[in-house]
C-alpha cells in the first residue's frame, strides 16, 4: 500500500516545512510496526521548492489472517487460501487508514508546536494514491472528494489487464487530489474515505468507531452531502451505530448553523440523574420464558442437556417446585465450573439432594436420563454438525422421553440486528449453523412427528415485525398416550425403584461420571 504527499514553497516558506508537520525527518527513512506489519516513511524528494512524503505498508499476510481470528470474528473462515491471496497487501484501505493515524497522529489532529501558524494554515497539496479500491467506481470518487475543498479530484480506472482491455476496468482507480487545504484536513478526509471507497473493514467495528468519525469527521462531514453513504459505510452498515452517528452529526450542524458548542444545543437531557431503563440481558429473558415454560407444564423433574457453566441449574434451584434438577454436559471441565457456581460443596443436605451434574454426550442414548418430566436444550443444538443431529434428537426425543423438550436455538434472520456483528457471520465462533424461523420450525415439526410429540413455538427477546425474535424457542410436548406410559417410569423411579427398561447398565457402553448426586460423589456407568 503506498501513497505520496508533496507540497511546493518558496526560499521564505520552504517546502520542507513538510516535514514538521508530519513530525518526520525528511533526510531520514524511518519504520514503524503495526498490528498488521510495517509502515515506512520516506522522502523521494525534500528542497525548498518541492517536497514529497511517501508513506508505504508492508501488510503481513499471516499477521493479517491470526488478527482476523480474534475476538468477535464468529462463523466459518474463508477457505485457507483466500485468507493469504487477495488484494489487502497492495490497494489502499482501512489498513493503510490505521498506519496513517499510527504514523501521523499529531498531524492528523492538526499539531505542530514548532510551527502551529503553518499547521492552522492552508498548504498546496498533491496526493497520490496509486490503488484504491472504489466500490461505485471514479464518479464516486469524485463525489466524495469533490466537495471537499479540492481544485482536481482525478479518479483513473484502473484496466483489469492491459494485454486484454475488452475485459474492461477493474474496481480500482488511481486517485490524485489537487489544492490548497490545511494538511490535518486532508488527512481526515483520507482516513475516512479510504475504508469508505473499499466498503469494508479489517478489524472489528465497534461503538466507539463512531466517536472516531466524529473526530476525523470534523468541520467537513456534518454538511457533505453524501453524509449518509460514508456514515454507513464507514461503519459497516450496523444500522444502530450509523442512527446514532447521523443524530450527533446533525447537532453538529444545528450548532454550527446557530454559532452556538453542541453541548448547548443538546441539553434536554440532565446527565446528573440515571433516567434511563436498561435492557435485559438476552441471556436472562431466555432463562425465564424457559423457567416460564417448565413451570406451565408442571414439570418438577428437569433435564438441562448441555448445562454448560450451570447458569440454568443455577436458577431452576432458586425455585422450589424443581425437585430434581440434573445437568449434563460433554466437558467435564465445564462441569467443574458449575460445581463451583453452585458451591456445591458448601451445599446443604436437603439442597444438594435435589441437584446432580453428569459427564456425557447427547448424542449417545443414555439410560440415566430416562423418566424426567422434562429436559431443556438450551443454545445446545446449533454447536453440532448437521449429521450429527438426527442422534441427539432420538437420544432425547426416542429413548429419554421427557414429557415435555423445551429447545432455544438462535434465529439467524435476527443477526443483522446486532451492531457488532459482521455480516455474514455467526454469533458465536463454535456455531455450525444457525437456522431462520422456517428452517427451525420444520425440523420442530418433522422431530414431532416422528417421535409423538405436539410442539409449539414461543418467541424470546424483542419480536421484530420485520426479522422476529434474536432466539426462537420450541416446547414440546409427548402425546397423552405416550405421557401415561412414562408415568408408570417415573413413579418407579421417584419409589427408588430401577424400572424394568431401565436395567444394570453395560459396562463396555461410553461412560458418564457423575460429578454430585444426592449424598456423595459417586460414579455411575451410562449404556449406550
Amino acid at each position: 500500500m503506498f501513497l505520496t504527499i508533496s507540497t511546493t514553497g518558496t526560499p521564505e516558506r520552504p517546502a520542507t516545512d513538510l516535514g514538521f508537520l508530519l513530525h518526520k525527518h525528511p533526510d531520514k527513512a524511518q519504520a514503524f510496526s503495526t498490528s498488521h506489519g510495517t509502515a515506512h516513511v520516506l522522502y523521494p524528494e525534500a528542497s525548498a521548492e518541492r517536497c514529497t512524503a511517501a508513506l508505504l505498508l508492508e501488510v503481513d499476510p499471516v499477521a493479517l489472517v491470526r488478527r482476523g481470528r480474534g475476538k468477535g470474528s464468529g462463523g466459518a473462515p474463508d477457505s485457507a487460501l483466500a485468507q493469504y491471496v487477495n488484494d489487502r497487501p497492495y490497494a489502499a484501505s482501512s489498513l493503510l487508514s490505521v498506519a496513517m493515524s499510527t504514523v501521523f497522529k499529531s498531524a492528523l489532529r492538526g499539531v505542530c508546536a514548532a510551527m502551529p501558524e503553518r499547521a492552522a494554515s492552508p498548504l498546496p497539496l498533491r496526493i497520490e494514491v496509486p490503488a484504491l479500491p472504489a466500490r461505485g467506481g471514479a464518479d464516486l470518487v469524485r463525489k466524495l472528494f469533490g466537495p471537499l475543498g479540492w481544485d482536481r479530484v482525478e479518479a483513473e480506472p484502473v484496466v483489469l489487464d492491459e494485454q486484454f482491455p475488452e475485459w474492461g476496468d477493474s474496481r480500482y482507480v488511481r486517485l490524485t487530489l489537487e489544492g490548497e487545504l490545511r494538511l490535518a484536513d486532508a488527512l481526515r478526509q483520507l482516513y475516512v474515505l479510504l475504508p469508505v471507497l473499499d466498503d469494508a473493514k479489517h478489524y472489528w467495528v465497534a461503538p466507539d468507531e463512531v466517536d472516531k468519525l466524529l473526530r476525523a469527521g470534523e468541520g467537513w462531514l456534518a454538511d457533505h452531502p453524501d453524509q449518509k453513504l460514508i456514515t454507513s459505510r464507514y461503519l459497516s452498515r450496523r444500522w444502530g451505530l450509523t442512527r446514532q452517528a447521523a443524530e450527533r452529526l446533525e447537532l453538529v450542524r444545528l450548532a454550527e448553523s446557530d454559532d452556538l458548542e453542541v453541548e448547548d444545543v443538546d441539553n434536554a437531557v440532565d446527565e446528573t440523574k440515571d433516567t434511563e431503563e436498561r435492557p435485559v440481558p438476552l441471556a436472562e429473558q431466555r432463562r425465564a420464558a424457559i423457567l416460564d415454560a417448565l413451570r406451565t407444564a408442571g414439570a418438577s423433574s428437569v433435564l438441562d442437556l448441555g448445562c454448560g457453566q450451570g447458569q440454568l441449574v443455577q436458577a431452576l434451584l432458586k425455585d422450589t417446585r424443581f425437585t430434581d434438577i440434573v445437568g449434563v454436559d460433554v466437558s467435564v471441565r465445564a462441569l467443574a465450573v458449575a460445581a463451583r457456581r453452585l458451591r456445591l460443596e458448601r451445599m446443604g443436605e436437603r439442597q444438594s439432594g435435589r441437584v446432580t451434574l453428569l459427564q456425557g454426550s447427547l448424542t449417545y442414548t443414555d439410560k440415566r436420563l430416562k423418566g424426567y418430566d422434562a429436559a431443556v436444550l438450551s443454545e445446545v443444538i446449533e454447536h453440532l454438525d448437521l449429521p450429527r443431529l438426527p442422534a441427539l434428537e432420538y437420544a432425547v426425543f426416542g429413548s429419554a422421553r421427557p414429557h415435555t423438550v423445551i429447545v432455544t436455538t438462535p434465529n439467524v434472520e435476527y443477526n443483522v440486528r446486532w451492531e457488532t456483528l459482521p455480516a455474514g457471520h455467526a454469533r458465536h465462533s463454535d456455531h455450525r449453523f444457525e437456522w431462520d424461523r422456517r428452517e427451525f420450525r420444520d425440523w420442530a415439526a418433522r422431530v414431532a412427528e416422528r417421535h409423538g410429540y405436539g410442539v409449539v413455538h414461543v418467541p424470546v427477546g424483542d419480536d421484530d415485525p420485520e426479522v422476529g425474535p434474536p432466539t426462537q424457542m420450541a416446547v414440546f410436548t409427548l402425546a397423552a398416550a405416550d405421557q401415561a406410559a412414562g408415568a408408570r417410569t417415573t413413579g418407579a423411579r421417584a419409589a427408588g425403584a430401577r424400572p424394568a427398561e431401565y436395567p444394570d447398565p453395560d459396562p463396555a457402553s461410553p461412560a458418564g461420571t457423575t460429578i454430585t448426586t444426592t449424598t456423595t460423589t459417586t460414579t455411575k456407568e451410562g449404556a449406550a
